[in-house]
């Protein structure tokens, strides 16, 4: 097996929506904010390159969306998800796998490219993975959440045939539970930033590396009241973020993370404050 870090490129968020109730003053010295207020952040998926299986975790926001969408979220940087490939010795076409750790559109906006008329899976030999309770809290979005969910992103997969659902019942979703995607990798299940968001950890080089999506997007996330305002029940992330932060602190877990500007990987340690990074590394230093 080999796991490979993938950009997808840079985009920007109000660092007030993605730190929460923490005031500018602490946050802005961790992301500092532009004169928009607007911080940059990385859209980084993941490739496990597992037998005959080539598995992408999450692709970033894709590049249908009009120029007035766009405009929002200030992309910049030079990297793309299929460049990123190419420079691994990969194409679009070796995809496949294709976990979607949750759609939003900054984690699934990759999957599907227009052509013509036409939108189209953008991994023409790939099987998406979503599951059906994120799949039905999607298509049938709240008010709050809606803006994040868009359309074509989503049912164009459903229309291709290529999508399936990952194995699970309510009960191990909403508790959080952790079931088998393959040999080497599993899905953990949480519910705070929205709901049935699927984290990948994956058995790597006597390692646990898990794929930390939007549970924590940053290593800033890390202090526990450090929650995202973009997050449906921030009291149920708090927990989450506390279960996890401590079989990670025991089980030594690497994490990865998608949103963070600078790092890629890091180890915990517990210190006077809580439980906080060890050690930064990129993914290829494994």
């Amino acid at each position: 097996m080999k796991l490979y870090s993938v950009s997808a490129g840079y985009f920007k968020l109000d660092g007030g929506a993605m730190f929460g109730v923490v005031p500018k003053s602490i946050w802005n010295k961790i992301n500092p904010a532009d004169e928009n207020n607007m911080c940059s952040w990385a859209m980084r998926c993941l490739l496990v390159e597992d037998g005959n299986r080539l598995i992408l975790i999450d692709n970033g926001i894709g590049d249908k969306q009009d120029e007035k969408f766009f405009s929002y979220y200030y992309l910049h940087g030079d990297d793309s998800l299929e460049g990123s490939l190419n420079k691994l010795g990969f194409s679009m076409a070796d995809i496949s796998d294709v976990i979607l750790t949750h759609l939003h559109f900054d984690h699934c906006g990759g999957s599907i490219v227009r052509r013509g008329n036409q939108l189209l899976p953008a991994f023409p030999n790939a099987t998406y993975w979503s599951n059906r309770f994120h799949w039905q809290w999607a298509v049938q979005p709240n008010e709050r959440e809606k803006a994040s969910f868009l359309k074509e992103n989503i049912l164009p997969l459903q229309e291709s045939g290529q999508l399936r659902f990952v194995e699970a019942d309510e009960t191990v979703v909403d508790s959080g539970g952790v079931v088998p995607f393959s040999e080497t990798i599993s899905i953990r299940f949480v519910n705070g930033h929205t709901r049935a968001m699927m984290l990948p950890q994956i058995t790597y080089k006597n390692h646990t590396v898990v794929f930390m999506a939007d549970l924590l997007p940053s290593a800033g996330h890390i202090p526990i009241p450090y929650i995202m305002a973009y997050d449906m029940f921030p009291l149920t992330t708090l927990q989450e973020k506390k279960q996890f932060l401590q079989q990670a602190l025991n089980e030594n877990f690497i994490l990865f993370f998608e949103h963070d500007p600078q790092h890629e990987c890091c180890t915990l340690q517990q210190t006077e404050k809580g439980i906080r990074p060890s050690a930064f590394f990129p993914l290829s230093e494994l």
